[in-house]
C-alpha cells in the first residue's frame, strides 16, 4: 500500500468543474493582478477569520514582512518568537533589519512558552509573534496580557492555523496583525504562491495596502518605501472555491487526527510515541505529529520502505541555523525546541486518506516497535 504524504490531485479532481469556471473567468477578464476577485477574497478571509479587515498579498512570508513594515520595525528593534518555526517566520524579523530575539516552546503543543517572555523583554524590544504551530493557536492571553502592559504589538504567524480557534476566537484575530499562507499544502492551498493579512485597525490596513504596490497611493506618488506583495488574481480565484469547502476538509482532518488517536490507543503504542496533545478549542491539524523519544530516523526509514509518506519539521531550529550564527545562540539555549527537532515525525493527515491507509500507517509502526 502507498500512503503519500499529501496528495492534492484528489481534491482537486473533486472541484476541478468549480476551479476550471472560475479560473476561466480571469482569463476573460484579463485582470490579472489585484481587482474585484482578490478584494472579495479579503472580505471573506477577513469574516472567516473574525476580523474586520484583511490584504492580500504575494505569499505568507510577505504577510509577515509588510506587517512589520506596517508597525516601522526596522533596525536597533527587536522581535521575540520561537525558535521552532519554518524559516519565514525569522527571515522576515532579520529582513526589516530588525534582531530576532528567541524564547523556548512548550513542550506539549510547540508552541512559544509565555512563561519565559518577560525576562526577554528589553528597552528594543517592539513585537511578540507568536507561531500558531502545526494547526493550533499558541496560548494567547498571557502573550497579550505582556503585550499589553509592555506596550508592545503582537503579531500572529497563523500560516499553518486557519480557522484555528482560541477561547472562541479565530487565529489571526487576537493580536494587532494575523499572517496567513496559502501555500498550496496548507489547509487553505492556492495553485502557488499567497498570503493574507488580517487586523483590527484601519491604520494599519490601509498602510497595508499602500506598502504591497511599492508604498504607492495614488498610483506613482509614493509616501513609503514598499514592495510589490501583490496577490494575482488567479489565485484569488481558486481560494474563493476552496474557501467554500474549508471548513468539511478540517472536520475530515480533525476526524483524521481522531482515528489516529484511537488507533494509536487500541494497538498499545503510547509508551513509544507521544501523540499530539490539543490545548486549544479547535485545533485545524495542518500536520498530525508525534514524538519519538528514540530511533526517528530509523522509524522514518522505515516507513519509506513501506511506501508511507512523512516529514520532519523542523530537523534544525532557528537559532542553530548558520546563518544565524551572528546572534549568538548555542546547543542547548532552548532545549525544549532542540529536542523537538530532533524527536519529532509528521504523518499524513490530508483530508481525503483513507482509513485503510491509516492503519497501514499504525500498523507499520507497531511492527518497527514491536
Amino acid at each position: 500500500m502507498k500512503v503519500p504524504f499529501l496528495e492534492l490531485k484528489i481534491q482537486y479532481k473533486s472541484i476541478k468543474h468549480e476551479i476550471l469556471e472560475a479560473t476561466h473567468e480571469i482569463y476573460e477578464s484579463q485582470q490579472f493582478i489585484l481587482g474585484s476577485k482578490v478584494q472579495e477574497l479579503e472580505k471573506r478571509i477577513a469574516a472567516y477569520s473574525q476580523s474586520p479587515y484583511a490584504v492580500a498579498v504575494s505569499s505568507g512570508t510577505d504577510a509577515l514582512l509588510t506587517s512589520l513594515m506596517a508597525s516601522d520595525i526596522g533596525p536597533g528593534d527587536e522581535v521575540i518568537t520561537s525558535p521552532f518555526t519554518f524559516f519565514a517566520t525569522i527571515g522576515s524579523i532579520v529582513r526589516v533589519g530588525a534582531k530576532p530575539v528567541f524564547v523556548d516552546i512548550r513542550e506539549d503543543t510547540y508552541n512559544i512558552d509565555p512563561s519565559f517572555l518577560e525576562e526577554k523583554i528589553t528597552t528594543r524590544t517592539k513585537a511578540i509573534m507568536p507561531v500558531h504551530l502545526f494547526g493550533q493557536c499558541a496560548d494567547m492571553d498571557p502573550i497579550l496580557e505582556v503585550a499589553k502592559r509592555k506596550k508592545l504589538l503582537v503579531i500572529e504567524d497563523a500560516a499553518q492555523a486557519i480557522g484555528a480557534e482560541y477561547k472562541g476566537k479565530r487565529a489571526g484575530s487576537l493580536g494587532d496583525f494575523g499572517c496567513f499562507s496559502f501555500f498550496p499544502s496548507k489547509n487553505l492551498g492556492a495553485f502557488g504562491d499567497a498570503g493574507m493579512v488580517t487586523t483590527h485597525s484601519e491604520k494599519y490596513f490601509h498602510k497595508l495596502k499602500i506598502l504591497r504596490v511599492h508604498g504607492s497611493g495614488p498610483k506613482y506618488y509614493h509616501r513609503l518605501i514598499g514592495g510589490n506583495f501583490r496577490m494575482d488574481a488567479l489565485q484569488a480565484a481558486v481560494l474563493l472555491v476552496k474557501l467554500r469547502f474549508l471548513d468539511y476538509w478540517t472536520e475530515k482532518r480533525q476526524a483524521n487526527a481522531r482515528f489516529y488517536f484511537k488507533m494509536f490507543h487500541e494497538e498499545g503504542l503510547t509508551p513509544f510515541i507521544k501523540l499530539p496533545v490539543v490545548r486549544s478549542d479547535r485545533h485545524v491539524f495542518n500536520q498530525f505529529v508525534i514524538r519519538v523519544p528514540e530511533r526517528r530516523d530509523e522509524l522514518r526509514k522505515y516507513l519509506a520502505n513501506a511506501g508511507i509518506g512523512t516529514e520532519v519539521y523542523y530537523p534544525i531550529p532557528i537559532h542553530l541555523q548558520e546563518c544565524f550564527k551572528y546572534l549568538g545562540y548555542r546547543r542547548g539555549d532552548f532545549p525544549v525546541a532542540e529536542a523537538a527537532s530532533e524527536k519529532t515525525i509528521a504523518l499524513p493527515i490530508y483530508p481525503e486518506i483513507e482509513r485503510e491507509q491509516q492503519a497501514y500507517v499504525v500498523k507499520k509502526i507497531k511492527e518497527f516497535y514491536m
